[in-house]
């Protein structure tokens, strides 16, 4: 559908975006993006600040901005704020703060649905269904219940015709990034349109509940010989794309410190077993919770650590998690070199880096671990600084990385309330230890080379193919030759000016020789003949003189002497 047809579809919502742009002091980018010219209304609407936006900070109002347009927008500040390497830490900061102010659905809306999805009345499935919700957030809220055969679960729905709307949000963001490539340079240099699909396509897949469902159960593999970590079940029967029906485990959250002391549970045993957890997840399997804020961890008796909703993960391949340990391992050692490598080799750097100004940050941030002992060193903190430098210098990190960043620093924030003197880094060592040692294992080592090998095997099977095609080509007389040289210009014309100047001195050279042999001819022409009667040696110093004084003219009117 042509970009006009979907404005005039989507018009009102233009409308409200236009308007939220400019009440909160960004109305420049509104006028910017051409929004003002495909509306309708008054400008007189669009163009008045609130009165308190003067006020606040450019990373309030960006929060507040987002707040405004609703559910879409809110998960999209949400997954914008794990993104250190992109976005300013003064925008994160608030981006953190962003909370989902929705309404809950009524009674009536959530059974209407759940009846659709499973395709049975309410009281067919469930002995009780609790009208109030647990929970309620953009994209769907949560009931507890409990089942004919007596468990007790948790009833996630999702919000009556949400899908649509944020498909209609996400299809017009994306077609305001392409309007703003065109307008504004900073939004292709800083790749706008690739963040901002990605973060599209992480909504779409929390939409769909089925995906939470398999999340959920992956990570549940990953312990299932723990009995101190525990993944709620998942109903599949009674679960679609829309509901997702989950075993309901009943304890106390991890934010609820009061509580967690008056009932004689061990905190440091806690921060232990979360953190273990944790590690557990990101460098043994590479795929973890990427969310585990207190909210979403519950603790049972006996220190049992339960984790809930699953629908912002992380993936690390084993290339990446060995990245991981490198860079934390060079900045142990305060290895400035090894830390530039690392992290080049994590993303994509630009061409145009300042490698002199990337090791100066880099030296900036080993400096401030100097001297720290290991107890005191914050991974995630550190960690999130080395991202942000890559940041700054526009180093491309997969989302990834930075969605573990950020779950390392929550991660650190919650065990450092439980227990204030935990030493994170004594229970990642052996993590580490471990990982190097499956690296550097013999039949690893062995693996790599035979699989360069095969690599190498391949590149020279295909030598012959590759010089056909290009024999067929250069019998064709079509090469593909592209050269890139910065300074062409400068160099053309320098190249100009020597040709210049060695034609002026071949004329000279010539006019000399012209001139002496016109010379000595009339100085032998005392003989009788017709040729000596011809004023030669004038005729030829006025033409000679004629070619000397053309030649000059025109390279004096080139510019290029």
């Amino acid at each position: 559908m042509p970009i006009f047809e979907k404005r005039i579809r989507h018009i009102q919502r233009y409308r409200e975006i236009a308007a939220a742009f400019t009440r909160n002091g960004f109305g420049f980018i509104a006028k910017e993006l051409g929004l003002y010219d495909i509306l309708t209304l008054p400008k007189r609407l669009f163009v008045k600040d609130s009165e308190d936006v003067h006020t606040k900070t450019t990373g309030e109002r960006v929060r507040v901005f987002l707040e405004e347009l609703g559910p879409t927008f809110v998960k999209l500040g949400q997954l914008a704020s794990t993104r250190p390497d992109v976005i300013p830490k003064s925008i994160i900061v608030e981006l953190e703060k962003l909370q989902d102010q929705v309404s809950a659905v009524s009674y009536h809306e959530v059974t209407t649905i759940v009846e659709q999805e499973l395709g049975m009345e309410v009281d067919q499935v469930f002995r009780e269904f609790e009208p109030e919700p647990l929970g309620a957030a953009s994209i769907g809220q949560v009931h507890q219940a409990v089942l004919k055969t007596g468990e007790h679960v948790a009833v996630k729905v999702q919000r009556p015709n949400i899908d649509k709307r944020i498909k209609t949000d996400l299809e017009i963001l994306l077609q305001l990034v392409l309007m703003a490539e065109h307008r504004m340079e900073w939004v292709a240099r800083y790749k706008v349109r690739d963040m901002i699909e990605e973060f599209s396509n992480t909504i779409l897949a929390e939409l769909d509940y089925t995906v939470e469902g398999q999340n959920a159960e992956k990570i549940a593999r990953q312990f299932a010989d723990d009995a101190t970590i525990r993944i709620p079940s998942v109903y599949w029967e009674l679960s679609t794309n829309k509901v997702l029906t989950m075993e309901y485990v009943k304890g106390n959250k991890l934010n609820e410190l009061e509580q967690l002391g008056q009932q004689g549970f061990d905190r440091k045993q806690l921060a232990e077993r979360l953190t273990h957890a944790m590690l557990q997840q990101i460098l043994m399997e590479g795929f973890f919770h990427g969310d585990p804020h207190p909210g979403n961890i519950t603790v049972l008796p006996n220190e049992t650590i339960v984790f809930i909703d699953f629908g912002m993960v992380g993936r690390l391949t084993p290339e990446m998690r060995n990245h991981l340990v490198s860079l934390v391992i060079a900045l142990m050692r305060q290895d400035s070199e090894r830390m530039i490598k690392v992290i080049t080799k994590m993303g994509i750097v630009p061409v145009d880096v300042d490698m002199r100004r990337l090791r100066i940050d880099v030296d900036q941030v080993r400096e401030r671990y100097y001297d720290i002992p290991l107890s005191k060193v914050r991974i995630g903190e550190a960690v999130h600084d080395l991202f942000s430098i890559a940041q700054r210098h526009q180093i491309q990190i997969p989302s990834d990385f930075t969605l573990l960043g950020k779950a390392l620093l929550t991660l650190e924030g919650s065990v450092e309330k439980l227990d204030p003197g935990f030493n994170m880094m004594q229970v990642a060592e052996p993590f580490g230890r471990k990982l190097l040692q499956q690296r550097y294992h013999p039949k690893k080592v062995a693996k790599d080379m035979v699989d360069q090998w095969v690599e190498v095997g391949e590149a020279l099977a295909d030598v012959p193919k590759n010089i056909r095609e290009l024999t067929t080509i250069l019998k064709k007389g079509k090469v593909p030759l592209e050269i890139s040289m910065p300074k062409l210009e400068m160099f053309l014309t320098k190249l100009d000016r020597i040709s210049n100047r060695l034609s002026f001195s071949i004329v000279l050279l010539s006019f000399s020789i012209v001139m002496v042999g016109l010379i000595i001819g009339s100085a032998i022409g005392g003989q009788s003949s017709l040729l000596w009667d011809i004023p030669a040696v004038e005729i030829g110093f006025v033409v000679a003189t004629l070619m000397f004084l053309w030649l000059i003219f025109s390279i004096f009117r080139s510019g290029r002497f």
